[in-house]
This record gives C-alpha cells, structure tokens and sequence, in this order.
C-alpha cells in the first residue's frame, strides 16, 4: 500500500509540474502579445499625434469667430445697431468714439480680444502675434447676396499666417480634399488693410472668395482657408455677417 501511495504522489507532482509549466508558458505567451500591442499602439499613437493636435486645433480657431458673430448679431437685434456701424477697434479703445458699436467694448458687443495660439501660426507667415483682422472688402460666392458691388460684400475675420497642417484639416472637416486651394487674387495686404473696421462702401468691384476658379471649392463655405498665391501664407477666413 505504500507503494502504490507513493506512486501515486510522484504521478501527482508530476502532473503539477506539467500544469505549472504549461500555465508559465500561457503567461509567456499572454505577455508577449500584450508587449506587442502596447507597442503597436504607441507607435500609431505617435504617427497620429501631429493630425489630433491639428484637428483640436483646427476646431478652437472655427469656434472663436463663431462667438463673434453671435456678439454682433445680439449687437444687432437688442442694440439695434445696423452692420455699417459695427467697429472692431482693439483694447484699449482709443480711438473708438461710440462705444456702444464696439463689437469688443464692454459696452457693446462685449466679446473677447483674444490673439490665435502661437502653436498654430507659422512663423514665417508674417502674423506671428496670432491677429485676427476684420474687414468688409469681400464676398463669398453663394453666401448671402450676389450683387457685384460693397452691398454684397460680407463682414469677415481673417487670420493669416497659420500652418498648412491647421489649413489642411480646416478644409478636410469641410470636404474639400486636395491640395490647399490657391487663390493670388486675394492679397494678404488686402486682408489687413483695416486695422479698425470701417465699411469701405467705395469698394463697387469686390474681391471674390471662391470667384477664382482655382478657389472655386470655396464657393457657398461660411468659413475656410486658403493660400495667398504659391508661395504665401495660409489664409484662414471666417464670415461674420452675410450680405
């Protein structure tokens, strides 16, 4: 009986030592493949960190002009104040005589001056401040009124200068795929020409976002980018209000 008892406990430890190596091997093999997962994903991580910066990005800039517009429409519908008598001077006002049609006074629109962030501007795009300008010397096709004249003319926010990654994906979010539209009509000195927004209402031959056919895919979007001729700056502009 012994014997066989004895027998019997080695059969036994035998098998343990079997299950146990098969059960390290299992961990092996479980940890392995969790190495090489783990590894995958951070170099997926990695390749797709610039496209998410961009994307965030991207959105922030579509996000502040949009809390403009709702100040000037408020401006316009509880202050009535007509779209000729908006003004966009900066802080600190100086040179702003009604404070009331100041889309940035306190007393006005009250929406907030703020610079774009120094990470999507590109450095040699010549607005490294990040400044947003505003102005009324354009239209774009298919957005409001289509009279060739100032009357059809829409209030727009520009920021000029910012990264082709951020004017990419600007106009990847809107559909429009390729490379980024061209457009040398649309001269960045024009862009900032109004430091202070006043209605250029001599402006009878207005300039067309969209009217060039290598702009065309702009046609009908309340918001997109562009590039100022070949070897300019990345355009980003913004309608405000639609004429």
């Amino acid at each position: 009986m012994t014997m066989k008892w004895l027998q019997t406990q080695n059969k036994d430890r035998k098998s343990e030592s079997g299950n146990v190596l098969f059960l390290i091997l299992i961990a092996v093999v479980l940890f392995a493949a969790l190495s090489y997962a783990v590894t995958s994903s951070t170099n997926s991580s990695g390749g797709n960190a610039e496209e998410e910066s961009n994307l965030v990005s991207s959105a922030a800039l579509t996000q502040y002009p949009a809390t403009i517009k709702t100040s000037i429409l408020r401006m316009m519908v509880s202050k009535s104040v007509s779209f000729d008598d908006l003004y966009f001077d900066r802080p600190p006002f100086a040179a702003l005589a009604a404070t009331a049609n100041g889309v940035f006074h306190p007393s006005g629109g009250g929406a907030s001056h703020v610079n774009a962030p120094a990470d999507v501007m590109d450095a040699s795009g010549g607005n490294t401040g990040g400044v947003w300008f505003y102005n009324y010397d354009f239209e774009v096709d298919n957005i409001g009124s289509t009279s060739n004249d100032a009357d059809g003319n829409e209030i727009l926010a520009f920021l000029p200068g910012i990264t082709q990654g951020i004017c990419e994906k600007i106009n990847e979010e809107l559909g429009i795929t390729g490379d980024v539209i061209t457009d040398a009509t649309l001269a960045v000195s024009v862009l900032q020409d109004e430091d202070n927004y006043t209605v250029d209402t001599s402006n009878a031959a207005d300039n067309g976002i969209g009217t060039n056919t290598a702009a065309a895919g702009l046609d009908g979007q309340p918001y997109g980018c562009f590039q100022n001729n070949a070897a300019g700056p990345y355009v980003y502009y913004h309608v405000l209000l639609e004429r």
